[in-house]
Formats: C-alpha cells, structure tokens, sequence
C-alpha cells in the first residue's frame, strides 16, 4: 500500500447512477433538504503506507472505528482505495464480516467450489481439499442447504474452514472470529497458527491481543486511519494499552436525552497513579467517574472484569445507595479495590449503571489493562489467591474398615 486514503460520505450507501433506480431516486434524493455538498465526510484510511512481505504474519489493533476492517477491504480488493495504491501478489483467502464471499442463494457445497474457482483453483484441486473442509467446519448435515438459511455460527465455520484450507498465499481474518463459539475461537487459532508455520501470509485484525502476541511477531497500529506504528507485537499492544489509560469511552448513552453518562475508566496502581500495565503481585484500584442529569432512584453500579477472551472473572456491585444519596443529579466518582488474585494478561473493564428493575448503561470494554509478573514456573491460573495450609502429622492404620487418616482439628491438637 502506497499513500492509501478511503472516504466515505454519510448516507452514501453506493456509486451514483450505477442503476436506472439509482439515477431516479438520486434525483429526488438531491432535491431534498440534504443536498450533496453537505454531506459529512468520513476518512476511514489516510495516506497509509504499508508493506507485508511474504510469509509474514502481521496483527492489526485499533479501537472501533480505527480502520482495521476497511484496510483489509482495500488489501483484498473488496472495497477501491479513494487515493493512493494497494496491490497484491498471490491467491487471498478472506474472511471478513459475515455475508462476504458467499452467494447467499447457494447451497453451502456451491459456495466452496465456487470460492476456491474465485482463488484460481481446479475442480481437482477444489476435490482434494474439500473433504479437510467439511470435517473441519462441522456441518456436513447442511452442505446442501442454502447459505442464506445458516446462522451467523454456521456461516462463521464454513467460511472459515474455506479461508484455512483452499491454498491462498495470503489469509486475511478480521474480528468475525468473535462470532463463534470458545471451542472454534481455538480451533481456528490453531489453524491460523498452523497456516502461518506453513510460510504463508497472515494478515490478522483482532481485539483478543492475547491472540496477536501469539501469532503474529509484528504488528500495526491503527487509530482514525492513521498507521501510528509498528513493530514487535508485545510492544505495540503495550502501546496500545498505555494509550487506553483513563480514556473516555464512546458510549450511545453519553447522551443529553439519557439520565446517566459515563465519564471516565481508569485504572490505578498500588501507588494511585493512572497505569495500564500493573504488577500481578500488587492490588490495583479501578475508578469510575459518572454523571446523573436527572434522578435515578436506587442507582447502582457494578464492574465487570474480563479476560480479552471474555472469561468473567468479576462482577462486583456497589449497592448501597440509600448511605450515599447517590442516584441524585450530579458528578460521582466510585473506586473499587482489587486485591493481588489475578493471572498475568490482559483485561477488559465494563461498567453497569442501573436499578432493580432496568440498566441505564452499560459500557463493555470501557478500558482495557494488562497484568505482569512471574510466574515461578508454575502453569497460569485465572485466579490465585493466596490460601492457608495446615499440615499436622497423623497416626495411620492397617485395621480393615478403619479410616487410615484421622483429621484431628488444629485448635484441639494437644487437647
């Protein structure tokens, strides 16, 4: 990619005048109070320049609407740049957002000669991969029915099970894979990482960064089109992460209409300062600041702690509202203590506002976080608390039917 910018204009939904209807409608369309020169324009790349060397792996990271999606549309071919050049050499196997690459009016068997015909493959060739893909989709018992009929899941294994097995130089996966259930998330990550031990080209967008670190050694950032950086993977996502520290997160009920608006996420280190990578061996404090414009009465809140594989592993509320008067008209600022329990990784934060009876808001991924630390050797756990063990010496027995361990409690040892 060479200087690559796409625009879109809002309420664009194709190219002018590509149909009769289009052209009539255009014209009533531009009669109207919104005229063409009005329109917003949306910049979703700007002047990116990229290069991906053959049998590379490169994770893609960017918040939502940081233009991950619309470059691989540009490198695929899917979507023409509005300036600049993007070219490609070799077959390009893409899964992006579901309904992308297959006719919707042929059955799922069609759909896989059809693409692998799209790639440059023979009908043998299609032949001799097709039993690897029906086994690795798992959904034999509907080969034959239209796509359109499949579910968002089915559709997902199909697709991807095409993308992995049809011989493309270069597969190109964006966030679909949150589609699918755990078990076929580390199904095609395996798969993923078996294409790219193979030589060919991975071209991976995602926000499970666990994933990115692990498959892919370099990595790009993208933030309102923009290429920010690029280099080791660990490195960016630190980046990344750092970047995320007390942000405001865009939220649909950050609005005047809306009694409650989230303010601001963050997380604090042992030492109180704004931080997003912490010691595992440390407590850590998350704050959430909140605005009420109008009364809430019985408004609680609750955080919810994640992993990027979104594992819960806390969902703390604070409910006492009656002590505080909260729920009333004004600004709000709640911390929430965590004590030294959780595994090196990373973490996403949500935040709940509600009462008994409806949620008022909900922001998932409000912030993300990463935890560091040794791990002693030892495999990692979810959790790890720090338990107390007590050990005493115990008489033992051969006497048939007798319990070889008698549990003597520890405040009756000596008794």
């Amino acid at each position: 990619m060479h200087h690559v910018s796409k625009r879109y204009l809002l309420g664009e939904d194709h190219a002018p005048g590509a149909t009769l209807r289009d052209a009539i409608t255009g014209v009533f369309r531009h009669r109207g109070w919104r005229h063409r020169g009005e329109r917003a324009e949306i910049w979703s790349l700007r002047d990116v320049d990229l290069t991906v060397a053959a049998g590379e792996s490169l994770g893609i990271i960017g918040r939502n609407g940081a233009g991950k999606s619309t470059l691989l549309k540009v490198l695929t071919r899917i979507t023409e740049p509005t300036s600049g050049v993007s070219r490609t050499r070799g077959r390009v196997g893409a899964l992006l957002e579901v309904g992308t690459g297959f006719h919707p009016e042929l059955t799922g068997r069609e759909n896989v000669f059809l693409n692998g015909a799209i790639l440059g493959m023979s009908r043998q060739q299609i032949k001799r991969e097709y039993d690897a893909i029906v086994d690795f989709s798992g959904i034999e018992r509907f080969l034959d029915t239209p796509v359109k009929r499949y579910s968002s899941g089915m559709y997902l294994r199909l697709a991807f099970a095409v993308a992995a097995h049809l011989q493309a130089d270069i597969m190109v996966v964006d966030e679909i894979l949150a589609v699918g259930d755990a078990d076929f998330q580390r199904k095609c990550l395996g798969k993923m990482a078996e294409v790219e031990r193979s030589g060919r080209t991975v071209l991976f967008a995602s926000h499970n960064l666990e994933a990115i670190v692990r498959l892919c050694p370099e990595s790009i950032w993208l933030d309102r089109g923009r290429l920010l950086a690029r280099g080791p993977s660990e490195q960016i996502v630190d980046a990344y992460l750092a970047s995320g520290v007390s942000r405001t997160p865009t939220s649909r009920y950050d609005d005047p209409a809306e009694p409650v608006a989230l303010r601001s996420v963050s997380v604090l280190d042992a030492s109180g300062r704004s931080s997003a990578v912490l010691r595992r061996a440390e407590p850590f404090t998350i704050e959430v600041c909140f605005e009420v414009a109008r009364p809430v009465p019985g408004l609680d809140l609750s955080v919810v702690l994640s992993t990027l594989r979104d594992v819960r592993v806390l969902d703390e509320a604070w409910s006492d509202s009656t002590a505080t008067g909260r729920g009333g008209p004004g600004r709000y600022r709640a911390r929430l203590l965590v004590p030294p329990a959780l595994a090196v990784g990373e973490y996403t934060v949500g935040v709940w506002l509600g009462t008994a009876f409806e949620a008022v808001l909900w922001q998932e991924g409000a912030l993300q976080f990463r935890l560091e630390g040794d791990t002693h050797g030892r495999a990692e756990r979810l959790v790890q608390l720090s338990l107390g063990w007590e050990v005493q010496r115990v008489p033992t027995t051969d006497s048939v039917g007798q319990r070889g361990c008698d549990w003597t409690p520890p405040d009756q040892v000596g008794a």
